[in-house]
């Protein structure tokens, strides 16, 4: 199937999964609600994960990360109405990182013939019992940690505080984090249209940290979380997304990464010792 075929067919399964969201909000007393936002995008998401299993391909659901925080975003601001000038900050680097993120992935990706290889390993460990590890492992576990790191748009977007410095900070963490991630992708992409076999990228942002890419992600939902800090009715609670997006890529997401990286690169683990993991200039 040819490349194009196979963004089409994304795409209209993504219509179709926020079309079915949109339904179901539609007939909700109050459908700006946390958890009414939530049940929404359970439904999308099972509804992209029927894609994935029709299409016999688990990497459909990938964009999905990086499309719904911008849909949440711009549907929260038209109901429950923030200042308009914060609404616009956030929705900006909101949508800036997710456009971002999203045309990577659709550049990278070769279409249905391409699944990440990650996907195909827990293929091939889980057997018969794969589709089942797909559907709560690969579409709705990232589906409830993206909500989870989206929960402080409710109190940045519904406040009427005037915008101040800590705004600008948050807006600023979350521009520069993209970037970081951007700048990342694009050395490493251009790095493996050069290296050789078993070659390591260790340079520019790969010189400071392993995983600069995972670094410039786990900011931008930082910064999402500084901007509710900044307003009033922030709960502590809402630092449960950042938490949880550490954990996933500390304890899941990079360990996997390295594992792969140390059995086809034979200089991985000496990079390993003099490099971060993840922050620069730190032991971690």
């Amino acid at each position: 199937m040819p490349k194009s075929k196979s963004l089409l067919i994304v795409f209209i399964i993504y219509v179709l999964a926020f079309l079915a969201a949109g339904y179901f909000l539609q007939y909700c007393a109050d459908p700006y609600s946390i958890w009414n936002v939530f049940w929404a995008d359970v439904i999308a998401t099972v509804i992209v994960f029927a894609g994935s299993l029709l299409f016999r391909n688990s990497s459909i659901y990938d964009p999905y990360w990086s499309v719904i925080p911008p849909a949440i975003a711009l549907y929260l601001s038209q109901g429950i109405g923030g200042d308009f000038h914060r609404n616009v900050l956030v929705i900006g680097v909101v949508i800036f990182w997710g456009l971002r993120l999203t045309l990577n992935w659709a550049r990278g990706w070769k279409g249905m013939a391409e699944q990440d290889w990650r996907y195909s390993q827990l293929s091939s460990q889980t057997g018969i019992w794969y589709w089942g590890v797909s559907f709560f492992g690969i579409h709705m576990m990232p589906t409830l940690l993206v909500f989870l790191g989206c929960i402080p748009l409710w109190n940045t977007l519904g406040s009427d505080a005037p915008l101040d410095i800590v705004d600008g900070l948050a807006a600023g963490i979350c521009f520069v984090s993209t970037v970081i991630e951007w700048v990342a992708d694009e050395q490493l992409k251009m790095f493996k249209s050069k290296a050789k076999k078993g070659e390591n990228m260790e340079r520019g942002l790969w010189s400071i940290s392993r995983h600069p890419n995972y670094f410039g992600e786990i900011g931008l939902w930082f910064g999402l979380l500084v901007f509710s800090m900044g307003n009033p009715g922030f709960q502590w609670w809402e630092v449960a997304g950042y938490v949880a997006m550490l954990v996933l890529f500390i304890f899941i997401s990079i360990p996997m990464m390295e594992k792969r990286m140390l059995a086809s690169r034979p200089l991985y683990s000496d990079y390993q010792k003099r490099v971060p993991m993840l922050f620069p200039f730190l032991k971690i």
